[in-house]
């Protein structure tokens, strides 16, 4: 990027964090922008939302949008991702991957909307956000620029940032009790940094901000269960619930008993391996759930290869390439797979402990007159010799033919 270049318009991806509060008179000092526009996406992060506007333009901005995105980020990211049973290597819900390229995607159509020259971010050149926001922008307005200070400027530390903040006015939020890097939306909460950044250190117990511990969680099981429409959740203990409600609904439930706390070393697309831990109570309950209604409705074939598509759109969901056409291919294949997951999953929350203790579908491939141990008159067992017989012939034909032979 040409620091040099002018511009007369910008939009910024603001959180009104210690990064993007100093992005805006940065911007101007460093590229002469006139308008900054600072757009945050309400992606259901809470009490960070709280007096946003008042300090974007207190800071500097033109203009502010806080834009409610929390629906459309279950219903169109969230839901299908828990549907494919995409989990990033074995334990991460993709709590930020999927919310990035939700919120960049509206940074565009507000980029376009107001003739911007260019859309900016505060992700560092460390980090997996630079890649999604970015790779959102060139998929969705491939002609805008990007703008990514933390490549460009001169600021080298967290001090530097304050340091250049109090030089000019702008109140910074610093916590020095709770000094990890956190990302927060409805769907988790993820804590990196600080006394984690050493495998060996287990999670103090004050880390956790919306579940307990399973020490502390009640010694009592806690049932329920979730109904289920084509895949996607539609009531709890056949109350309706809309997305956003259904979610927040299942966060509490799991967050009262423990449920859903990951610890995670994972390998960042950006090539070095980080540690998160992520609160992610609700994701957890949901894909335990909709996991257990498949095993019930799917035949083997698709389920099996669904396994792998799984891995695949965990991948491409982790490394930014949501608007990328395999995945956009991959979420048809899912799509077609979810006609038939309708039914009712009964759940059993324990200590930190999420299963599913009762499966029932109208569309249920289970059955107990072919699958039982007792008396059926249903399956011959004297069917299952020539089946074998067949089904082992190549063992058989290939023990024959090296029979004798030194190999």
């Amino acid at each position: 990027m040409n620091a040099k270049k002018q511009y007369n318009k910008v939009v910024l991806a603001y959180s009104g964090g210690l990064d993007t509060s100093i992005i805006i008179p940065w911007l101007k000092e460093t590229y002469g922008v006139k308008d900054v526009i600072a757009v945050c996406g309400n992606v259901g992060q809470g009490k960070e939302l709280d007096g946003l506007y008042e300090k974007a333009i207190n800071t500097g901005a033109s203009d502010a949008y806080i834009e409610d995105l929390t629906e459309e980020f279950i219903t169109d990211y969230v839901y299908p991702t828990m549907q494919a049973g995409a989990v990033y290597e074995g334990k991460y819900l993709l709590g930020t991957s999927f919310a990035r390229p939700v919120i960049a995607k509206r940074l565009v159509e507000i980029a376009k909307e107001v003739g911007a020259d260019a859309i900016c971010h505060g992700a560092t050149g460390k980090g997996n956000d630079q890649v999604r926001f970015e790779l959102t922008v060139k998929a969705l307005a491939p002609d805008i620029d990007i703008i990514a200070p933390w490549r460009i400027w001169d600021i080298k530390s967290r001090e530097e940032e304050i340091e250049y903040a109090q030089a000019r006015n702008i109140p910074v939020p610093v916590d020095k009790e709770h000094n990890y890097s956190m990302d927060a939306n409805i769907w988790h909460l993820s804590h990196e940094g600080s006394d984690l950044e050493d495998p060996w250190n287990e999670p103090k117990d004050d880390l956790y901000m919306i579940c307990k511990t399973p020490e502390e969680a009640p010694d009592k099981p806690c049932y329920f269960t979730i109904e289920f429409e084509q895949g996607i959740p539609v009531s709890i203990d056949g109350q309706k619930y809309g997305p956003v409600e259904l979610i927040t609904k299942l966060n509490k439930l799991g967050a009262e008993n423990g449920v859903g706390i990951d610890d995670l070393v994972e390998n960042r697309l950006v090539g070095m391996k980080s540690r998160g831990v992520y609160e992610n109570p609700g994701g957890r309950i949901l894909y335990t759930a909709h996991a257990g209604l498949e095993m019930l409705t799917l035949d083997k074939d698709t389920m099996h290869y669904k396994e792998g598509v799984a891995a695949k759109y965990a991948e491409l969901v982790y490394d930014g390439k949501w608007f990328c056409p395999l995945r956009e291919a991959l979420a048809a294949f899912v799509t077609e797979t979810q006609k038939t997951v309708t039914g009712t999953v009964r759940m059993k929350l324990y200590k930190g402990n999420c299963t599913h203790v009762g499966l029932k579908s109208p569309y249920s491939l289970y059955s107990e007159e072919f699958a039982t141990f007792g008396e059926d008159e249903v399956y011959d067992h004297k069917d299952a010799e020539g089946f074998i017989n067949l089904f082992g012939l190549p063992l058989k034909v290939r023990a024959l033919a090296l029979k004798d032979k030194d190999v």
